[in-house]
């Protein structure tokens, strides 16, 4: 009967739906142990559904014993642990069983555990059910365990996790509770405090680096807070609430530390994009902030993420920047290293590779910490020398700031004494010993240069008389490897009680520079800028000099020779521009070693020079000088492979009381006989005679009647079309003057315009062709509304660029005229701008800004380098005819290539002269050039032809 009854109830076991477990084993809990881990060896099981049946640690008597466990909520499946434990002393013992809500060990660095209530219920297999103590950091329940019992315990979880469990004695769990209170009170006492102090200083000083460490600390201590749980006892929060609170508290720490770093390093100035990133971060980590209350996991692995980038990315900055120099950078590495190894150990704590208890308050202390290093840091930086920066300053503070910072030199003169006190930075850069320039005023002569100390003496002698005024004195003061700096002193006197001067007090400044670019500006008026010799102006001075001295009996007199190389144009076309630079050189050297010191050597035109001979008093010495300069000329200049045979022609003009009066009439003779030289075939000095006068008498009478022609409507403006090759449209014209001479016909400008040079003229000429040309202009813009406008170029020439007169007449006219900016344009030729590259460039600049155009005529033929044309502000270059007409050499479209390459890089237009045939001007287009003017488009034409050759474009379009 018993049989089977057995196999009944065995079937039945069998259909019961839950598995049964297997028997645990069980943990001896002796009398002396203070807290037993019991993570480790608890048996976890998941899937059981609201029941689940175990076996239990076999007892004293070593029996197994089943028991089923029920879930609080039937219907539900909830994750279960078994553990069981044995008590094999002779007395009662009781424990606490402790599972603390959340742990940072372990917890994950992607979805991590935040924390929550960990154990719903615990049932035991015998003796009394555990007493659940109330926490709000953990799930604690009092455990009591008989004498030799062993027993079983079934733990329903509320959580999948369970990050520890552990068996406290309540004495040791009290004790640790109780220091780790106290060490929490300190370490949130101390990143309170540091919260507090660095608002304070943000209050008083407002830079933004201290708003910046400020949020980083309160974010710091919220985050303390947190983990340490004054949080949620402070305003009763707990569940969901921690989690979110805790994951807000992260993604703002990673937050406000990056907003430190941008904030401490500048890092929008060092480039606008790192602006960009960052703001694009701080946005990024504030929704951050925001889809914490939605996901706090996700938001909370993320902000760790960005902890950890944040601290990798900043090493790499504080150290690249340390390398180049920025001492900000410097001061943060050690903070910013303790940081990363901060986080280092946070990661490895996350991870579960570090496990100790003590290891979560210490990091938070150790955050703590890093937050007061970083206090020190941006203190040290921000009071090391720069105390009066954002606080108030009295007027004589902000004055002393002001010296410093404009890095002059002081100067106090103390007159009693007679001592003078200088900043050591002069002497330093004079090369002198300290001290070298303090003592008695008259201690300064020595060093002063011989022609400022009588100007030295004479301006603090005035002061200490008047007992007012003001110094502004520059001065040279010789440094100890002989070489002289400029200063400029700027001092007042300090008048005492008695009325007389006390101290003279002011500063030193050192003004080389500007004194050398000074020297070099007027030094390049004057001087030819390839030769370095005498320009045309300087000649005249010395000339003048010369003249009168002469007229002194027994004093020296001047005799004038001028010289010009025989067809230099011929060569210069042949060889290129920057070989005839060389040649010229050449030439000035050599003529130069044939001259004493008393005599003056000056290149008053492309390929002319012209001499002032002092030195040599007969004429026949003259003469023979002369020959012997022609003859130096006559030797073969080598370049590479080739040998440049030149000859030259030459004038001399003897002195003459009774006709050279006056410069210009002397240096016409010697250009006369110079011309008759030429005449005769050149390579050849002839001495100027009374007989040649006739044939200056023919330049005389067509200079008298140049300055009539104005008067009597004779000359006239033409003008030659510029064409755009893109369309062949007229784009603009060049400005021609003609003159019908009433007897002589067409005069050709060849003839006349030299003539007009020479006298002066070409300045009338000039405002007369500008003003013809604008009112024609506006007319044109009037009739043909396009875009871009018509425009007219014309001609300036060397007098009128020299004359600060130009800039009221072009006003004047672009005033009257109403013609539209930029569209008048002046022409200059490159020769005339590089004879003074530094008043040119100013002169044109001020033309440029009262609206006119400028283009560089006859661009690749004169003396220019490319880092003078850069400086002048010309809108369009005029490449030169002899550049586009065909001869026969293969480089030509490489040059032309060059030229349109370098102007559209300059971002100026090209106007190509010269264009004659149709093949001319399909390759000019080919090439990039927009504009061209040539016969190819016809000649100059006169006004009312081009009025009607504009109407006719007006109506094709």
């Amino acid at each position: 009967m018993r049989r089977p009854i057995l196999l009944i109830v065995l079937a039945l076991l069998c259909l019961v739906p839950h598995r049964p477990a297997r028997a645990v084993e069980a943990v001896r809990v002796s009398l002396d142990s203070t807290a037993v881990d019991l993570t480790p060896v608890v048996e976890r099981f998941t899937g059981q559904g609201d029941r689940i049946q175990i076996s239990t640690a076999p007892g004293p008597d070593g029996i197994v014993r089943r028991i089923e466990v029920g879930a609080k909520q039937s219907g539900t499946k909830p994750n279960w642990i078994v553990f069981a434990l044995t008590n094999d002393t002779d007395e009662q013992i009781e424990r606490l069983l402790v599972a603390p809500h959340f742990r940072l060990v372990g917890s994950g660095l992607v979805w991590p555990d935040l924390g929550a209530t960990r154990i719903s219920a615990i049932t035991a297999s015998q003796g009394f059910s555990p007493e659940t103590q109330d926490s709000p950091d953990a799930d604690i329940f009092r455990v009591t365990l008989d004498p030799g019992a062993t027993v079983t315990y079934v733990a329903e979880l509320r959580t999948p996790n369970l990050p520890q469990l552990t068996l406290w004695a309540p004495d040791a769990y009290k004790d640790q509770i109780t220091n780790l209170t106290l060490f929490k009170g300190i370490v949130i006492g101390i990143a309170g405090l540091l919260a507090l102090f660095l608002t304070i200083v943000f209050v008083v000083r407002g830079a933004v680096i201290f708003p910046a460490a400020a949020a980083l600390a309160w974010a710091v201590l919220a985050y303390v807070c947190i983990d340490f749980g004054f949080w949620h006892r402070l305003f009763a929060v707990g569940g969901d609430a921690d989690r979110v609170s805790r994951a807000v508290a992260e993604a703002v720490l990673a937050a406000t530390l990056f907003v430190f770093l941008f904030a401490y390093l500048h890092l929008n100035r060092w480039h606008v994009r790192y602006g960009h990133i960052g703001a694009a971060w701080i946005v990024f980590l504030a929704a951050l902030v925001g889809f914490a209350l939605y996901d706090a996991p996700v938001a909370a692995g993320v902000a760790r993420i960005t902890l950890a980038a944040v601290a990798g990315i900043g090493l790499i900055l504080v150290l690249y920047l340390s390398t180049h120099g920025y001492d900000r950078a410097v001061m943060l590495i050690p903070t910013w290293f303790l940081l990363s190894m901060w986080v280092t150990a946070a990661g490895f704590t996350v991870e579960g590779s570090l496990s100790n208890d003590l290891v979560s308050p210490a990091l938070m202390g150790g955050l703590v910490l890093l937050v007061m290093l970083i206090g020190f840091t941006i203190m040290q930086n921000a009071f090391a020398g720069s105390g009066l920066g954002h606080g108030a300053v009295s007027d004589s503070e902000r004055k002393a700031l002001a010296l410093t910072g404009s890095g002059d030199i002081i100067f106090d003169w103390d007159v009693d004494a007679d001592r003078i006190y200088v900043s050591p930075e002069i002497e330093h850069q004079l090369g002198l010993k300290r001290g070298s320039l303090e003592g008695p005023a008259s201690g300064w002569f020595d060093l002063l240069h011989g022609f400022d100390r009588e100007r030295y003496r004479a301006s603090l002698d005035t002061v200490l008389e008047q007992r007012c005024g003001r110094i502004s004195h520059h001065f040279r003061l010789r440094a100890a490897d002989g070489h002289y700096f400029w200063y400029s002193l700027k001092a007042r006197p300090v008048v005492g009680q008695d009325g007389e001067v006390v101290r003279v007090v002011g500063t030193l400044s050192d003004c080389t520079d500007s004194k050398v670019a000074e020297e070099r500006l007027l030094h390049d008026a004057v001087h030819d800028n390839l030769t370095g010799l005498p320009n045309r102006e300087l000649f005249f001075d010395r000339l003048d000099a010369a003249l009168t001295m002469g007229q002194s009996a027994g004093a020296a007199r001047p005799s004038v020779i001028t010289i010009d190389v025989d067809r230099f144009k011929a060569v210069n076309d042949q060889v290129g521009p920057s070989v005839g630079d060389s040649i010229l050189l050449t030439l000035a050297r050599r003529l130069g070693r044939l001259l004493r010191q008393q005599d003056t050597m000056a290149r008053i035109g492309g390929d002319q020079f012209a001499f002032i001979i002092m030195s040599e008093q007969n004429i026949d010495a003259v003469q023979a000088l002369a020959d012997t300069l022609r003859r130096t000329l006559a030797t073969p200049i080598t370049f590479g492979d080739h040998e440049i045979a030149l000859t030259c022609s030459g004038g001399l003009a003897p002195f003459d009381p009774g006709v050279h009066a006056k410069r210009e009439t002397m240096l016409q003779d010697a250009e006369v006989a110079m011309a008759h030289a030429k005449r005769a075939g050149g390579d050849r000095i002839e001495v100027f005679r009374p007989a040649m006068r006739a044939v200056r008498g023919e330049r005389v009478t067509l200079e008298a009647d140049l300055r009539r022609a104005v008067e009597r409507n004779e000359l006239k403006v033409h003008f030659q079309p510029i064409v755009r090759l893109e369309d062949r449209t007229i784009a603009g014209f060049e400005a021609l003057l003609r003159w019908t001479h009433p007897r002589l016909g067409n005069v050709p400008p060849s003839d006349f315009i030299p003539v007009a040079e020479q006298t002066g003229l070409i300045v009338d000429l000039g405002i007369f062709a500008l003003d013809r040309t604008a009112r024609e202009l506006a007319a044109w813009q009037a009739a043909l509304d396009v875009y871009p406008p018509i425009y007219a170029s014309v001609n300036v020439s060397s007098r009128q660029l020299l004359r600060h007169d130009l800039l009221g007449d072009v006003k004047s006219v672009l005033t009257r005229s109403g013609v539209l900016r930029n569209s008048l344009k002046l022409e200059l030729t490159e020769s005339l701008v590089m004879e003074n590259p530094e008043y040119a460039a100013k002169m044109l600049g001020r033309i440029r800004d009262l609206g006119a155009g400028l283009s560089l005529d006859d661009f690749g033929t004169g003396y220019s380098s490319l880092s003078y044309l850069q400086r002048f502000p010309f809108d369009t270059i005029k490449i030169d005819q002899s550049f586009v007409r065909q001869n026969g050499k293969g480089s030509r479209p490489i040059i032309l290539r060059s030229i349109v390459g370098l102007a559209h890089d300059l971002g100026m237009e090209v106007v190509a002269e010269g264009a004659e045939s149709e093949s001319d001007v399909i390759e000019l287009s080919q090439l990039g050039c927009e504009y061209a003017q040539g016969f190819a488009f016809g000649q100059a034409i006169t006004a009312a032809e081009a009025r009607r050759l504009v109407g006719a474009a007006s109506e094709a379009a």
